[in-house]
């Protein structure tokens, strides 16, 4: 984006609208297709098993989730509107490294978790080796969109935010990849809390930044390339 470029309050409210949506989407799937899961545990069953049309055992956890679809039509609805939020919010953003990082980890976000949503993990993928599209999916949605949230600390520096509010990237990010991590190595606590901690933390960023940006007022809005005082007055 050139210097002489000013975002536009409209364009942020826009990107804001669909950060604050996506996060609630997949949420209310969730929650749909575990309350038709007879035995679902949100602390011991992996979030992608509600997505699985098949019934039986697999990794020794039953199977059992009576609406899939709703599931996986979380996966991919939130993966579009985050998507979609991030194509308007992009071109506002002032160039550089930043503004790349986010835009290359949010992209491998999306289309990680809509690759979720689209190949199942379940036990025919394993035997017909899709499973390797819905692993690296998962890894795509959980650790880049981490990383997005972190990138985000810098590449929204300059459109009005609150230095507090951008802090939460870096906060809910690491965040984020040390559950990642600690899932990898099933440390102590079952692997449906780590994951979820991997996979939440992303989510409350993009919830919340959805919120800071829909609550950003025109005056807090300058041209790219000046640095804007970050008293964040929009978010007392």
């Amino acid at each position: 984006m050139n210097q002489t470029t000013t975002p536009t309050t409209s364009s942020l409210h826009t990107a804001g609208l669909l950060w604050s949506i996506s996060p609630l989407w997949y949420l209310l799937c969730e929650a749909i297709a575990a309350s038709a899961f007879d035995g679902y545990s949100y602390a011991t069953f992996y979030i992608s098993d509600l997505g699985v049309p098949e019934f039986g055992e697999f990794e020794g956890r039953p199977l059992a989730s009576s609406l899939p679809q709703v599931m996986d039509a979380g996966f991919i609805g939130t993966g579009i509107l985050f998507l979609l939020g991030l194509i308007v919010l992009l071109p506002q953003l002032r160039a550089g490294v930043p503004k790349v990082l986010l835009a290359a980890f949010g992209i491998l976000h999306s289309v990680g978790i809509v690759f979720v949503g689209l190949v199942p993990g379940s036990p025919e993928n394993v035997g017909n080796g899709l499973i390797l599209i819905h692993v690296l999916g998962a890894v795509g949605a959980i650790g880049a969109g981490n990383f997005a949230a972190i990138s985000s600390t810098w590449a929204l520096r300059e459109i009005g935010l609150a230095r507090r509010v951008r802090r939460l990237g870096i906060v809910l990010g690491t965040l984020g990849l040390l559950s990642a991590a600690l899932l990898a190595a099933h440390w102590i606590l079952p692997d449906g809390v780590w994951e979820r901690g991997a996979a939440y933390a992303f989510i409350l960023w993009q919830l919340l930044i959805g919120i800071a940006l829909l609550r950003i007022a025109p005056r807090a809005v300058a041209p790219a390339g000046h640095i804007t005082p970050e008293i964040g007055p929009q978010m007392n």
